[in-house]
């Protein structure tokens, strides 16, 4: 049962950085895409940012430019530089692997980002 932990969130302004970490358990990574989700209050979860095992990204067009997701295979972490935030980047942002079949969702790490 992999196990995911997220953190690094917090309260920042507008125009401010936040670096995102999430932690998984046991061999998470290997051959799977793994992802950056958010859910805004009221709104669906939505996709962020991801990266396959071999380092390719791709990122929604409302945080291209100002997010750099990256990774550690070895140490099963992901990471999500986040820059320039705005105040619609509040939410709860969570970790997981893309797909049909997600891990157990984590607790996830709060981000909000005042104006």
């Amino acid at each position: 049962q992999v196990q995911l932990v997220e953190s690094g969130g917090g309260l920042v302004q507008a125009g401010g950085s936040l670096r995102l970490s999430c932690a998984a358990s046991g061999s998470a990574f290997s051959g799977n895409v793994m992802g950056w989700y958010r859910q805004a209050p009221g709104k669906q979860r939505e996709l962020a940012a991801s990266i396959t095992s071999g380092g390719s990204t791709n990122y929604a067009d409302s945080v291209k430019g100002r997010f750099t997701i990256s990774s550690n295979n070895a140490k099963n972490m992901v990471y999500l530089q986040m820059d320039s935030l705005k105040p619609e980047d509040t939410a709860v942002y969570y970790c997981n692997r893309l797909g049909a079949f997600p891990f157990r969702w984590g607790q996830g790490t709060q981000v909000t980002v005042s104006s």
